[in-house]
């Protein structure tokens, strides 16, 4: 009995070995499938990856486009800018040489005028020559009242030191109060701004 007992104790022991065996076998068997696993989920994470990439690519050549386009119509517009600021300086400039041109061709007859009355001051009287240079004011002040000048200041107005200047007081009781008494200088405007002002004598 005792050696049927060994005998069975000797058949069950390997059976136990066998169980602790096994074991190890299992572990290799999960080791491939958790790093198989590992392996897609770095694979879709690196897909991902190179998603977001391409995509701030895609932003970054946009962007860039983008402020090229914007650089290229601030530099138009930079141009245009340019071109308009010279092409109103040379309107300005042309304006202000038209205008000196207009004035200059009003005065030349007057200085005709003058220069005629000379050569013929030697053989002209008293009254001839006032003749004659009654007729040259009145044609400088014709040529005035075409560029819309005109004269003010005349005695007995009132005294306005925004167009006159005052340069002497006198007494005068047949004047009122702060009255021209006497026209030094005339003044003269166009379109109610001072060329020059009068210079004139104030009363009281």
């Amino acid at each position: 009995m005792t050696e049927i007992a060994n005998e069975q104790e000797e058949v069950t022991a390997p059976e136990e070995e066998t169980e602790t065996v096994e074991a190890p076998e299992a572990a290799e068997e999960e080791a491939p499938a958790t790093s198989e696993k590992e392996g897609r989920a770095s694979k879709r994470q690196a897909k991902k990856t190179e998603a977001a990439l391409a995509q701030a690519q895609a932003d970054l050549e946009k962007s860039q486009a983008e402020l090229a386009e914007a650089n290229d119509r601030y530099l138009r517009l930079l141009a245009e800018y340019d071109n308009y600021r010279r092409r109103t300086q040379k309107e300005k400039e042309s304006i202000y040489g038209d205008a000196y041109t207009d004035a200059v061709s009003k005065i030349l007859p007057i200085i005709d005028n003058m220069e005629l009355a000379m050569l013929q001051s030697a053989d002209a009287d008293a009254a001839q020559l006032l003749r004659g240079f009654e007729m040259i004011l009145k044609a400088a002040t014709e040529n005035l009242g075409k560029m819309n000048v005109t004269a003010f200041g005349a005695v007995g107005e009132e005294f306005d030191p925004n167009r006159h200047t005052a340069v002497f007081h006198v007494e005068d009781e047949s004047l009122g109060e702060n009255v021209i008494a006497e026209v030094l200088q005339k003044g003269y405007e166009r379109d109610g701004k001072i060329i020059r002002y009068a210079v004139v004598k104030v009363a009281n």
